[in-house]
């Protein structure tokens, strides 16, 4: 059976190790250390709870006994999706880095520049950083990573997930290029592996344990609900009252208002309970996380944040009161339990609509997961279609109603006298004035197409002047320019009476909505100074 002993490293990190009660290395940690001592790049897969950490963890302070570091100018990075893990991994260095001197700097947010920069000053042996705190101390031209000789990434394919790609990518071409390279994830999908093959040269590849899988030690079970939120938190409650074997539970939610609605109906039902999602701030969420170790709270009720590498042995049991979307979270979320060879015991509750998620984490581990009970089936009204809304929100009823066509006014205009009253639909757009007019026309223009009697013969009829019977028909008020044949038709050159250019003036400015003279368009060609009111009510001007 191989030891510690075994794998090469100094008598300081086996010392530490000893006191810290191992003795036998882990699958993962036998496969890693040897060539990471030997300096070679590695790329590890592994399940959750069987020591990654410590497969860098130990291999690095060993390298580093021999060296020092120097002002801004870190040795060793590490690099970690979220600040939980950064400091956790800070906590493993204090634990078995306790008989080397090294300078350990953390660098995360939520946390004081100026404390990080006073680290930073005194040289840091071991820098271990989320990606974007660290880019802002590098643009701040407070750190220089031309010293770096090893590069850890941790948890490589949640670096995906949260979009830290383009900024590992950023950090890389600033560190050497002969740097020690690490990757450690408990799965490994086929990006992380081609960004891998990317900053890899050569790597010594160690999968203990199929990849995405479970620990086995973890009993997984199902449980159906409704989707209805008060009837699932209820279902929730029943359950964790039946666990007898229950010391503390992690129960994970999807989003972060869940979390804070599911935290506060626990706190009024009398359960011992917290809160942990990415918007708290750090010394919140730090007090919180180290309250649910020391056993003053015991459930905690998180998002995602706390589903990755977060290091609490004794938790006995995890709720997912949502089913991920991602059938990886799944195995991140129950390796929060049965850690290091204890048994644990996972419960999903599950809707009708969920159904495609946990059909996705059964394929992804291979396996069936037993259900507690039946599949709950909605109540009627729960599948019951609800009233379609279109885009906007509003009704597909007033849509319908809204797409009715508008029936078109008719407008009927007399050319002259000679000719017949001509019906034609009128513009869609109109002042509320115009629409009235407009939808009483065509009552009106009716008889006069259908009769089409000449207007002599109407004059005689009515005994009328056939002069006044032959006012054209118009579907809108307009001002009938009285003013005789001959003299409309005058020459350009015709010096005309002050007083007419006045009231021409008048009459362009009504017809053209008030603008002054200055700016209006010149009369139609052939038509002299005037323009005839049956263009004028067409709309050809």
């Amino acid at each position: 059976m191989t030891t510690f002993a075994d794998l090469g490293l100094s008598q300081k990190v086996l010392s530490a190790v000893t006191d810290a009660g191992y003795t036998i290395p882990t699958p993962i940690q036998e496969g890693a250390i040897p060539p990471a001592l030997e300096r070679r790049d590695i790329l590890g897969t592994a399940q959750t709870g069987t020591g990654k950490t410590a497969s860098f963890v130990l291999p690095m302070l060993t390298l580093l006994e021999n060296g020092r570091a120097r002002a801004r100018m870190p040795r060793t990075l590490i690099l970690e999706p979220t600040r939980e893990l950064a400091a956790q991994v800070a906590e493993n260095f204090e634990k078995y880095g306790k008989n080397h001197k090294l300078n350990v700097a953390l660098l995360i947010g939520g946390v004081s520049f100026d404390d990080q920069n006073r680290k930073l000053e005194r040289g840091a042996d071991v820098l271990i950083a989320t990606p974007g705190r660290l880019l802002d101390h590098c643009e701040r031209g407070k750190l220089l990573m031309t010293g770096v000789e090893i590069l850890v990434i941790d948890e490589a394919d949640r670096m995906l997930d949260m979009g830290f790609i383009p900024d590992i990518e950023r950090i890389v071409k600033l560190i050497p290029f002969t740097r020690q390279t690490l990757f450690f994830s408990a799965t490994m999908p086929p990006e992380i592996q081609k960004l891998a093959d990317r900053f890899l040269q050569n790597p010594a590849r160690i999968e203990t344990a199929k990849r995405s899988s479970a620990a086995l030690t973890v009993t997984q079970r199902l449980v159906s609900c409704s989707g209805k939120d008060f009837e699932k938190r209820e279902t929730l409650r029943d359950l964790i009252r039946a666990q007898t074997d229950l010391k503390n539970a992690i129960i994970f939610c999807n989003r972060k208002k869940d979390v804070a609605d599911l935290f506060r109906s626990l706190e009024r039902h009398g359960f011992s309970v917290g809160a942990l999602h990415g918007d708290m701030d750090q010394r919140s969420r730090t007090n919180m996380l180290q309250g649910f170790k020391d056993n003053e709270i015991t459930l905690l009720v998180a998002s995602d944040v706390a589903a990755r590498g977060l290091d609490i042995p004794d938790v006995s049991h995890v709720f997912n009161f949502d089913v991920p979307t991602h059938a990886e979270d799944y195995i991140h979320r129950i390796g929060r339990t049965g850690r290091a060879g204890r048994s644990g015991a996972s419960f999903t509750l599950a809707t009708r609509r969920e159904s495609k998620y946990v059909d996705a984490i059964e394929s992804l581990l291979g396996m069936k997961i037993e259900w507690l009970n039946e599949m709950v089936v909605p109540d009627a009204e729960d599948d019951k279609p609800k009233r379609g809304r279109g885009r906007g929100g509003k009704s597909t009823e007033k849509q319908e109603k809204k797409a009715e066509p508008v029936q078109a006014a008719v407008e009927a205009v007399a050319v002259d006298d000679n000719t017949e009253v001509k019906a034609r639909p009128a513009r869609a757009r109109r002042s509320g004035k115009a629409k009235t007019e407009a939808a009483a026309a065509p009552a009106a223009a009716q008889p006069a197409a259908e009769t089409a009697v000449p207007v002599a013969a109407m004059a005689a009829n009515a005994n009328e002047d056939p002069s006044a019977a032959a006012q054209p028909v118009v579907s809108a008020p307009v001002r009938i320019d009285e003013t005789p044949v001959r003299e409309r038709n005058r020459p350009a050159n015709h010096q005309a009476a002050p007083h007419d250019h006045h009231a021409n003036d008048d009459r362009h400015r009504q017809r053209r909505g008030g603008r002054d003279n200055s700016d209006r368009e010149p009369s139609p060609v052939g038509f002299g100074d005037e323009i005839p009111a049956f263009m004028m009510v067409s709309g050809v001007i």
